[in-house]
């Protein structure tokens, strides 16, 4: 991976570059072509978020982030979640630290809105993303949504592991004389 990484907007300049991207043969099953995101992105874009990474000129991988969704509005308990809806990583650019950089941008733009935790889901078999994101410290909620695992990672403790600190808890509020 070199420094030249940058996220890009979805525009009518590169939405067919975006299309073309493909993962590794076998791992179609465990992410929804782009032009199927970009589809989603158009019909709900309060919600997706879609981005390209870019590794200088050459598109690398795509991402997109969800933002206040609940996963069963029937629910009043069911709290609405920021995070990760889809991410594909080219099948030549894999392992090369493309896909961490998209989940940090992700990660990014959730706290960027105030959000405090990011959200995944994953379909679970072999070739899948699972490794991936617990490896970047996304632990399961233990539950379905869609039939895929729900995870979430603290962005706080994400913050702590990512550079080796302690963060320090606030300080109870003193209380008020009466």
């Amino acid at each position: 991976m070199t420094t030249t990484l940058r996220l890009e907007k979805i525009t009518p300049d590169n939405v067919l570059a975006a299309c073309r991207l493909t993962v590794r043969p076998g791992q179609e099953r465990f992410v929804a072509p782009v032009a199927q995101s970009l589809a989603e992105a158009y019909a709900q874009p309060d919600t997706a978020w879609p981005r390209l990474v870019l590794d200088g000129d050459r598109v690398v991988a795509f991402v997109m982030g969800f933002f206040d969704v609940r996963f069963d509005p029937d629910d009043p308990q069911d709290r609405p979640r920021s995070g990760l809806w889809r991410l594909a990583v080219a099948a030549d650019e894999q392992g090369k630290g493309y896909g961490r950089f998209a989940v940090r941008a992700v990660a990014d733009e959730v706290r960027r809105r105030g959000g405090t935790r990011v959200t995944v889901t994953w379909t679970e078999g072999e070739g899948g993303p699972e490794e991936f994101y617990l490896k970047l410290g996304f632990r399961p909620t233990g539950e379905k949504s869609e039939g895929e695992t729900v995870a979430e990672l603290e962005l706080e403790l994400e913050l702590e592991l990512e550079l080796g600190l302690e963060l320090e808890p606030e300080p109870e509020p003193e209380p008020e004389p009466s």
